[in-house]
């Protein structure tokens, strides 16, 4: 039976997808001219033009009249005005959420840990290793340290498919209300970068937070560190007189965009 061949203009849009899915190609990076292209494919400058176009309207690239096509910054924004959870945010992106359990257990709490939590060094704590998806692209890796008595009520609950909050809200009717963040760039560590599949000392986002009940109660302190080519946060600001603390003024919203 005789096999179809690969239209030449699929080639060439499929060669360039491709440097933007594994990264050799990023976000308003400019692509080879039409005539590079052209000469690396040994096509017309029409096939190359109607591969871009083929881009274009995929929305991974934009082109500029005199000055050529560039990768698009295609991320998806959505709100992080309010505390939310990593389903929440997946969703309202327009990704689908995924999470894998890789480890539950419970261990000493290390200095950092207890500082958060508000508990003596060394006291127990259960912890929760999971690895986070949108889209079955993997974007983040969490680890989650609670007191006993939170973690007690998530006996027996599918942390796959459902999440802390839902169970402490809607079970247990425990106001998740508040958190406290600490957002910096960090190099991979070796253990984190594998599960993350990046090499080893490629810049991560480390969110940290500590989450709150209506009480004050420490809930758990995470960190999340997240694939620094697949999520970005963007902040926005009002000017004016500084606020006082504690006064909800300045920041008008910090959204994390992800790109899928």
């Amino acid at each position: 039976m005789a096999t179809t061949a690969t239209p030449r203009h699929e080639r060439v849009s499929s060669w360039i997808r491709e440097q933007i899915e594994t990264g050799a190609l990023l976000e308003n990076d400019k692509l080879p001219s039409e005539n590079q292209l052209g000469k690396r494919f040994g096509v017309s400058r029409i096939t190359i033009r109607r591969a871009l176009q083929t881009l274009e309207s995929e929305g991974l690239i934009f082109r500029r009249q005199g000055l050529g096509s560039f990768v698009a910054d295609n991320r998806l924004h959505h709100g992080l005005e309010h505390l939310s959870d990593f389903v929440e945010d997946m969703e309202a992106a327009g990704l689908k959420p995924e999470s894998l359990v890789l480890a539950s257990e419970t261990e000493p709490a290390e200095s950092r840990v207890a500082a958060a939590l508000g508990i003596e060094e060394g006291a127990t704590v259960y912890r929760i290793d999971r690895l986070r998806k949108g889209n079955g692209e993997t974007l983040a890796y969490d680890r989650t340290w609670m007191p006993l008595f939170y973690a007690h009520l998530l006996q027996q609950k599918d942390l796959e498919s459902t999440t802390i909050y839902q169970v402490l809200e809607e079970e247990h009717g425990i106001c998740v209300c508040r958190g406290q963040f600490r957002i910096e760039a960090i190099n991979a560590p070796n253990d984190v970068a594998q599960h993350l599949d990046v090499p080893w000392g490629r810049a991560l986002l480390l969110i940290e937070r500590t989450t709150l009940s209506d009480a004050d109660q420490r809930i758990y302190f995470q960190q999340r560190f997240y694939r620094s080519d697949k999520v970005a946060y963007e902040l926005e600001l009002q000017r004016g007189k500084r606020p006082k603390k504690n006064v909800d003024q300045a920041v008008k919203s910090l959204e994390p965009v992800f790109k899928p």
